[in-house]
């Protein structure tokens, strides 16, 4: 089957529908609804299905997510994504989504102008840079910030960060 059809119909499973970017009401979408109604979200949303972690990300939260496009997970190394998805890589498939989470929502508002560390729901920091013209997390650009859903914000970058 070819990746990019099982990805998209994992994700056409459909969570959720509308992408938001108003304040966070009672019938909009959590985290995951929210991306999974974004096709540029379907490797991501698939891998969280992959890891077991839709039912986390669909809590009570808050959360902020810094979620990586398709086009940042097709920058991997080839084959990467399909080794993160197989059943015996679960474990590291779920300390690279984590890595992506911080508890608490934090808007762009919150960062502007500073430089800091935020301990992710994985257990190690993350470096944010919002002191120039973009916002850097690690290596990872932030393209569109504050995405609102009902349980957190998210925040797309154009890179997968990998935990030490």
């Amino acid at each position: 089957m070819n990746r990019r059809f099982a990805l998209r119909a994992l994700a056409a499973t459909g969570l959720a529908a509308g992408l938001a970017a108003c304040a966070p009401t009672p019938s909009q979408p959590d985290i995951v609804g929210v991306a999974a109604s974004n096709d540029q979200f379907s490797t991501l949303v698939t891998a969280v299905q992959a890891a077991g972690l839709v039912e986390t990300l669909q809590g009570p939260g808050p959360f902020t997510l810094f979620a990586p496009t398709n086009a940042a997970f097709e920058k991997l190394p080839a084959g990467t994504v399909e080794s993160l998805l197989q059943p015996e890589n679960r474990d590291q498939l779920v300390s690279v989504l984590t890595y992506h989470v911080v508890p608490g929502a934090v808007t762009s508002d919150q960062l502007a102008g500073k430089r800091l560390s935020a301990e992710t729901v994985q257990g190690q920091s993350l470096h944010i840079n919002a002191t120039g013209s973009a916002v850097h997390v690690e290596n990872a650009r932030v393209t569109q910030a504050d995405i609102s859903a009902s349980n957190g914000v998210i925040h797309v970058i154009d890179t997968v960060l990998l935990p030490e």
